[in-house]
């Protein structure tokens, strides 16, 4: 196997040193972009060895204006799988077919003659957002739009990398840098919601001598702080496998990392409180940094008269909400 390359840099040299070669020669001057975003550990900068052992490789998305897109996209696919080279890099170009077994995965299978099953992929950008994201890119975004697309299909958008752009892929992939500032604020106060439903009964389920069910609250209430420090530090947050790395490269993880760490090896519902307590004071220090409300209280304190300490994440929640000027979203948040 060869020196492993990162997937956007050998997707940056495949598109400039094979693939642009062949469409200046054999279609010159045609309008369009070539990038790599949507699916894709690489897309994500997130790949390593392991990834290449399938759907991974020499590839780059195209895009095309709509009228070449539906006229010369199979000419276009021909003959670069005609014109490419069999390996580059050191990797094959050439992918088989997906099996019976796993209808969604392609692997590299090397080639020394013949045409090129390659996964040079064409789109019109248009067509691209219908299919990914399931919204009309000319159209006004509506705060249903943006509820419900995941984080991650977001991330995976505005990450990867675009080689070069004369259709305006930059400018479309520009509207979902982040969210509409009230849609920002629903998700947060959403975020403090989820730790005030939680936060006293991860205590409560100990005190009963249940380890494992407060254990379970405690892991879920690690989550969502940090889902809230994506959201405070304007980052959308990828799926399960990516989350724990992603959430190191924000900027609070070095102080917000061991508390959080220390939760999750706790073994009694006391450690975890005491764990939680720092990872909510730190949460709630970040939460009167965006300015977004009046000061909220940065310490824990009892719940009502009972023995759990906690930060009173519906507090931030209602607050937050009171800063929500948009009536649509207002409405929704209430």
């Amino acid at each position: 196997m060869p020196d492993f390359i990162p997937g956007l840099e050998l997707a940056d040299a495949f598109y400039r040193e094979a693939v642009r070669p062949v469409l200046d020669t054999h279609y010159p001057g045609i309008v369009h972009a070539a990038a790599l975003i949507g699916y894709g550990s690489e897309v994500l900068g997130f790949d390593t060895e392991m990834s290449t052992d399938h759907h991974w490789g020499p590839r780059v998305m195209l895009f095309l204006r709509p009228e070449d897109f539906e006229s010369r996209r199979h000419d276009i696919h021909r003959r670069l799988s005609k014109a490419l080279p069999h390996s580059f890099r050191g990797y094959p170009t050439n992918f088989d077919e997906p099996g019976p077994e796993d209808p969604g995965t392609r692997l590299l299978r090397q080639t020394t003659s013949g045409p090129i099953n390659h996964r040079v992929e064409m789109f019109a950008i248009g067509g691209f957002f219908r299919e990914y994201l399931n919204i009309d890119i000319d159209a006004e975004l509506r705060p249903a739009d943006w509820l419900t697309i995941p984080f991650q299909p977001l991330r995976s958008i505005v990450a990867g990398r675009v080689f070069h752009d004369e259709v305006g892929l930059d400018d479309a992939r520009a509207r979902f840098a982040w969210y509409p500032h009230d849609i920002w604020l629903y998700l947060l106060a959403s975020g403090w919601s989820h730790i005030g439903e939680e936060e006293h009964l991860m205590g409560r389920a100990g005190i009963v001598g249940d380890e494992i069910g407060s254990s379970l609250i405690a892991s879920r209430i690690v989550r969502d702080i940090m889902r809230l420090a994506f959201l405070m530090e304007h980052q959308y947050s990828p799926y399960a496998k990516w989350f724990g790395t992603a959430f190191a490269e924000l900027a609070c993880a070095a102080s917000l990392q061991p508390p959080l760490r220390d939760v999750l090896h706790a073994t009694s519902w006391q450690q975890r409180e005491t764990h939680l307590c720092e990872a909510y004071s730190q949460l709630a220090q970040m939460h009167n940094e965006l300015n977004i409300t009046p000061p909220r209280p940065t310490e824990p304190a009892p719940f009502w008269g009972r023995p759990f300490r906690v930060i009173k994440g519906e507090g931030f929640a209602d607050a937050i909400k009171q800063a929500i000027r948009d009536p649509q979203i207002k409405r929704l948040a209430e």
